[in-house]
């Protein structure tokens, strides 16, 4: 089904997940009201025997742990966060942290040898190992594309590396297709599987004339690496950055091999923790498929810095003069007054964040094995109390509320909450709007509990006439139910109501082609 809330595809949604996430609570919840933690200045503790600081790790304010561990403890409780924090400042760490549990079937704990699956984390990786075989003259970010490539489409002719890198190749994101959540993803796939599903797709737009996040560019550029390298990409990625920084719990893996000490991924429903939805890693390659822990990554965020795995001038390529935010593989923003640079990674129950504070030589990486957390917005509040700015404790979300109410009592319990909370605040933003509602179904119905959803989407029609996503739910729920026939007069309803709805149009696209319909 589709997973209207769930989106892979970079910083800027996990971010406004939280800050959105964060005011609805305030908003919400009465009498409670965000906690301001204040961190106390920095402070190097010297060695008393040498009068230095300490090598092994930079010692700080005893007040700055403390907020440091208070920020996560409030983001366990109240914001479903599970997994490994590590702040870093000058290569050393300022503190680590490890919290929930990586597999709960087995009340195994999360720890600092805990490796979590980075998904898109993956696509700087992918980036500096463009730069390596640049600086060796072997390939050129303005090159063609295809030049790399074996069997190219015409429309794909005029695209440059360049612009694989930068998401401005208008070539369609493989896992934007209307069915990718409720099909494709579960499939297995050899090299190029994912890249065919959309080959024949025209561009989105001209190369270099827009944006749009791709997964299926960072694919084409791990085939560009192992042609050019002459080594599958795996072996490459090993080779020139996983051995050289003995980064020894790292490990690239697109099948479904164990990987030892690997968290398992969870979803939410409200307070509750469910399995995520399974999914094929086969097809992935240059985009995602790591799997790594805090320590590893800080090393390896430490030696970009330093420029021990590409140039000075190559790493500025890779990020100066960044359209849209991004550079090459790497998220370049500004956070707290600081120049960030790093990069999101979320999938299958996981939500993570490697951070580069480049200026302040300070590195912030978040692995968390739950999705439902935010691993952009848990590192941004944990950079703002380093430099010691106020920082709200995250807050128990409306959504969770609500849910609690139907997880103990069914979906009545969950409405009667619902008009309690809007009663309370009838003017307020997310009562206005029918997302918070399907938000909800949507997720009641990946539990699966299908009558609780049904009656969600129901009510959300009554509150909200006009909303297409309810219709998208309930025909969801009628093909699980295989009564293809009520699921084709949804999504017929859903595209009168929104003649844009690519999901519906492709739901419709399906189902016609059923013999039962």
């Amino acid at each position: 089904m589709k997973r209207y809330w769930r989106d892979r595809e970079g910083l800027d949604v996990a971010l406004r997940i939280l800050w959105k996430a964060a005011a609805a609570a305030s908003v919400f919840l009465t009498g409670a009201c965000a906690t301001p933690l204040q961190a106390a200045p920095r402070q190097t503790l010297q060695d008393p025997a040498t009068s230095a600081p300490a090598t092994s790790a930079l010692a700080v304010s005893p007040d700055l742990s403390a907020a440091l561990d208070a920020y996560m403890k409030a983001a366990v409780r109240n914001a479903a966060f599970s997994g490994t924090v590590l702040v870093a400042a000058h290569g050393r760490p300022v503190f680590r942290g490890s919290y929930g549990l990586a597999n709960r079937a087995f009340d195994v704990p999360n720890d600092t040898d805990t490796v979590y699956q980075l998904a898109s984390v993956t696509k700087p990786f992918t980036a500096l190992l463009i730069m390596m075989l640049q600086e060796e003259g072997r390939l050129s970010v303005d090159d063609l594309a295809c030049d790399h490539l074996a069997d190219c489409p015409p429309a794909w002719r005029a695209v440059t590396v360049r612009q694989l890198l930068t998401h401005t190749s208008g070539i369609p994101n493989y896992t934007s297709l209307p069915d990718w959540d409720e099909a494709l993803d579960s499939r297995t796939y050899g090299p190029g599987g994912v890249v065919a599903l959309v080959r024949d797709r025209p561009l989105e737009f001209a190369p270099g004339q827009g944006y749009r996040y791709s997964n299926t560019g960072y694919n084409l550029l791990g085939t560009i690496i192992e042609r050019v390298a002459g080594k599958p990409y795996p072996e490459v990625l090993r080779e020139r950055i996983l051995a050289p920084l003995h980064m020894d719990h790292t490990v690239f893996n697109a099948s479904r091999r164990i990987i030892p000490h690997l968290a398992t991924g969870y979803y939410s429903i409200g307070s509750t923790f469910i399995e995520a939805t399974p999914q094929s890693m086969t097809g992935v390659y240059g985009e995602a498929g790591l799997s790594s822990t805090v320590d590893d990554l800080s090393t390896w965020a430490q030696a970009v810095g330093a420029g021990r795995l590409v140039s000075p001038a190559s790493l500025a390529q890779m990020t100066d003069g960044a359209r849209n935010n991004y550079g090459f593989g790497w998220e370049i923003r500004t956070w707290h007054g600081r120049r960030m640079v790093g990069h999101a990674g979320s999938g299958p129950g996981f939500s993570n964040m490697v951070a580069r504070f480049p200026d302040d030589d300070l590195t912030i990486v978040v692995l968390s094995n739950s999705d439902e957390a935010s691993g952009g917005g848990t590192a941004r509040a944990l950079a703002g109390l380093y430099f010691g700015e106020a920082t709200s404790l995250p807050e128990v979300q409306p959504k969770t509320v609500i849910l609690d109410a139907v997880m103990a009592g069914g979906a009545e319990a969950g409405i009667r909450q619902y008009q309690a909370m809007k009663a309370a605040q009838p003017s307020a933003e997310a009562f206005a709007t029918d997302e918070l509602l399907v938000e909800i179904g949507y997720e009641l119905s990946g539990l699966p509990a299908m009558e609780e959803a049904r009656r969600l989407f129901e009510f959300t029609l009554e509150q909200f006439p006009q909303s297409a996503f309810s219709h998208d739910g309930l025909a969801d729920l009628s093909v699980a139910e295989g009564d293809f026939a009520a699921a084709i007069a949804h999504f017929e309803t859903s595209l009168r109501l929104d003649p844009d709805n690519e999901y519906a149009r492709e739901g419709l696209k399906r189902l016609k082609g059923l013999p039962e319909s």
